[in-house]
């Protein structure tokens, strides 16, 4: 365990105290897509000790080029299925919970009780509304991350008094449809997949500056790289 995971305790922000707090930790991640395929990746990888993560949709061609957890051989297995080996195999030290589901009003208290930390790697305002009522029930902090374009957002909700996503929601157009295509470079979930998960690795840690109270808005067409307080 020392050497795989060598290069991030030798940081003083990190350390063997925060890599204990990882592998004691728990992170629930609503989606195996786009953004949740670097997120599960990245807090495995890290060795978050146990990773919760749902899904009901199968693996189909025009996932793969951004899902970077499938392969072209899995197109049409179910995607918590093949996210599972895939995540097992890069780190067996880590405890996978998959659910072949899709997050409800009826099942999300039940599957989101036991876990730390939430993170958003879904599409759509109502999944989104949806665990935000929970987390801020629970009081557990929520990780948001969105894609659109050649721009994204990440911030963190319901943490140290930051506000909510529905505070957020009043500043957003919420009338487009919400069964469109999301259209984006395969990069682009990478990138914000990753903040995310750097943004998971600080609440546990408890090092750095979380994006609690912040929206972090990237452009990579322009290279434009912005905060807003919120």
């Amino acid at each position: 365990m020392d050497v795989r995971y060598s290069r991030q305790t030798a940081l003083p922000e990190i350390g063997e105290e925060g890599q204990q707090r990882l592998s004691q930790a728990s992170v629930f991640v609503v989606g195996a897509g786009g953004l949740g395929a670097p997120i599960l990746l990245y807090l495995v990888a890290m060795g978050v000790g146990r990773i919760g993560f749902v899904d009901d949709d199968r693996v189909g061609e025009s996932n793969l080029q951004r899902q970077i957890l499938y392969t072209t051989e899995e197109i049409g297995q179910p995607k918590v299925n093949r996210a599972y080996n895939r995540l097992a195999d890069l780190n067996p030290d880590v405890r996978l919970e998959p659910y072949e589901t899709r997050l409800t009003a009826e099942n999300a208290s039940e599957i989101l009780k036991d876990y730390d930390i939430i993170v958003d790697a879904c599409d759509n305002y109502a999944t989104r509304l949806l665990v935000d009522e929970v987390s801020q029930r629970m009081h557990k902090p929520y990780v948001y991350g969105a894609v659109e374009g050649f721009q994204g957002q990440v911030s963190v909700f319901n943490h140290n008094g930051g506000g909510s996503y529905r505070d957020y929601l009043g500043c957003v157009d919420r009338s487009v449809d919400e069964g469109r295509v999301i259209n984006v470079p395969g990069a682009l979930p990478g990138v914000i997949g990753s903040i995310q998960a750097m943004e998971v690795l600080k609440l546990i840690v408890g090092c750095g500056e979380p994006l609690s109270g912040k929206l972090l808005t990237i452009d990579l067409l322009q290279n434009d790289y912005t905060i807003f307080m919120l």
